[in-house]
């Protein structure tokens, strides 16, 4: 998963640069007053989000099998967990070690 992002993130960076110079060269317009810097950002985000759906697809994919495996893993440790709970607690009973309420 962090490989993803650093890929998202440097696909990102790369459109930033891409697009400052676009702006700075006068391809793109520039923003009002101070806001150019978020004119730009907001540009570079919406040209890297399309691009990184297309080109970190396997990666995505790659990323998406790991979380599901690890997920069945803590359910399935859930899952021992709660049977150890219960075979313990039958036999407890079964002993008659369990406390009667008051």
């Amino acid at each position: 998963m962090l490989r993803y992002t650093l890929m998202r993130l440097g696909i990102f960076a790369g459109c930033f640069v891409v697009v400052w110079g676009a702006v700075y060269a006068g391809l793109f317009p520039r923003g009002f007053g101070d806001s150019n810097f978020l004119w730009v950002m907001l540009l570079a985000l919406v040209l890297s989000a399309p691009i990184s759906f297309v080109v970190l697809r396997r990666e995505r994919d790659r990323a998406s099998v790991q979380i599901v495996s690890r997920v069945d893993r803590m359910k399935a440790n859930l899952d021992a967990n709660r049977s150890q709970e219960d075979v313990a607690d039958d036999s407890a009973r079964a002993q008659g070690g369990a406390a009667a309420p008051n």
